[in-house]
């Protein structure tokens, strides 16, 4: 084990890496019931899609455990997969089937540009100051997602905020929903604050918080496992933690529907249906794009947003990065493992797959190695005939762990020079935003367009990297094409 994953020269030990690997599962365990029930929605079966996450995730980390040797996890990402659905099928009128055939395709696309650097190329033209502000962006982000799902925030609307109701415009004082209310969308008028700390759920979360924000302090090894362990059994008589136990999501009820999903990109259906019109082309290749944009930003975002504070992409990392040939780094290999692992997932009936900002967690935690992954994707295969098991853990539990880590990921933003404007805007748009829109490659997106913005008006083109001013134009193309769908 020593000898394979190197631990004594990650300055790691064997226990620590498996506590970092079971905080980082449980902290992204959440994907296993909420993918399903986003892509059902589509018409897939719940149970099938329930096993295809369970198999794509732990594929796709056992890579990048074994072959990149760093602890980062992969899963169903949630933004995509709420693309997958809401918009690929919902309202580009495309079948589950060719949803899964796009993503094929895309998983095809992302391996090919890692094997020819275009990947790589785009890290290294991306300037430094960018890479410390999303790394700290990305601290934001996952501190928010914590908040959130802490339910230590309360939103009100006014009507005359409020945009549609389950998709459809709000005609105050007429609207009837036979069906219950779905989705509500709202403009800016809609004002966020803090809960009053009546309700069980959230009470926990501040809890749980308060203990592991002290064992953090007193640096107690595992500190965030045994405050999500601590904060699971304090739910129980508080109501929250639900001790019971369901076979609905067991291996043996998930194993018979998955052969619906199995190759249903290869059917006549999928990838038969695909490209049977010049306008659905043209509508197929706008939708790879967007899907290929967004899975390989999020995965950027989340490798240089925690590796550069860490030290898991080391300075000669990044050398053999620029400079090496083939899978020369472990950079190389995590994104070529991230790259199949898309690939897989839409072969057996899943959306994009991704390399999880969540791993900051376990990285929180002390995981350095891929021992930490190998833990996790154990985990996801212990999961399709422990799932009820999993889900007592609640995400009041889950959610301290990512208020913790992402504080913790801020301290990057000491290295941006804030008082310098130039530099200080595009550091903004990267890392703050993201938070806001609720986007990591949106968040990129920002900082890429403002940094060049910058650069044009102050007569510094030259100090554009050819590959970051095509990426710039890309998202900006990106931003046209969605709003035009």
């Amino acid at each position: 084990m020593e000898n394979f994953f190197h631990l004594k020269d990650n300055k790691t030990t064997p226990m620590t890496e498996v506590m970092a690997g079971l905080t980082t599962f449980f902290a992204m365990s959440y994907i296993l019931f909420v993918n399903p029930q986003v892509l059902s929605q589509t018409g897939m079966p719940a149970q099938a899609v329930f096993l295809a996450t369970i198999i794509a995730s732990a594929v796709g980390t056992l890579v990048m455990g074994l072959f990149a040797n760093v602890p980062y996890a992969l899963a169903p990402g949630m933004g995509l997969n709420a693309f997958f659905t809401y918009t690929v099928v919902f309202a580009l009128g495309f079948s589950w089937q060719e949803a899964l055939a796009l993503v094929f395709i895309c998983g095809v696309i992302n391996i090919l540009i890692t094997v020819t650097k275009i990947r790589k190329l785009i890290i290294v033209a991306i300037p430094e100051t960018i890479q410390h502000a999303i790394g700290g962006g990305i601290g934001v982000f996952v501190a928010y997602i914590g908040i959130k799902n802490a339910g230590f925030l309360q939103f009100t609307s006014e009507a005359s905020s409020i945009n549609t109701i389950n998709g459809q415009p709000l005609k105050a004082g007429a609207l009837t929903l036979k069906h219950g209310v779905e989705s509500v969308v709202s403009n800016g008028g809609i004002v966020p604050a803090l809960v009053n700390f009546t309700q069980a759920g959230a009470l926990l979360a501040l809890i749980g918080l308060i203990i592991m924000v002290i064992l953090n302090v007193k640096k107690v090894p595992g500190a965030i496992l045994i405050g999500i362990l601590l904060t699971t059994i304090i739910g129980i008589p508080m109501g929250v933690t639900n001790l019971h136990l369901s076979a609905a999501n067991s291996f043996s009820s998930t194993f018979a529907s998955l052969q619906t999903t199995f190759g249903a990109a290869f059917s006549a259906k999928g990838m038969g249906s695909l490209f049977t019109s010049p306008d659905k082309i043209a509508l197929s290749i706008m939708t790879i794009f967007a899907f290929s944009f967004s899975d390989i930003f999020d995965t950027l975002g989340t490798f240089i947003g925690t590796g550069r504070r860490t030290g898991i992409f080391s300075d000669a990392d990044e050398r053999a990065l620029e400079q090496g040939s083939g899978f020369s780094s472990k950079m190389d290999r995590a994104l070529f493992a991230d790259s199949i692992a898309t690939g897989v997932g839409s072969i057996f009936g899943t959306s994009n797959v991704t390399t999880y900002v969540e791993s900051a967690a376990g990285i929180g935690a002390g995981g350095r190695t891929g021992l930490t992954s190998v833990v996790v994707a154990g985990m996801f295969l212990l999961s399709s005939v422990f799932a009820p098991f999993i889900a007592i853990v609640p995400t009041q539990a889950l959610a301290p762990a990512l208020i913790l880590v992402g504080i913790m990921m801020m301290s990057t933003f000491k290295e941006i020079e804030w008082e310098d404007l130039s530099q200080a805007v595009p550091a903004f748009m990267a890392s703050i935003v993201m938070g806001f829109v609720y986007n990591i490659s949106y968040g990129i997106a920002a900082g890429f367009i403002f940094y060049c913005l910058i650069k044009l008006i102050t007569g510094k083109v030259k100090e554009i990297h050819p590959v970051l001013a095509i990426v710039t134009i890309g998202f900006i193309l990106n931003f046209v094409i969605l709003a035009s769908l």
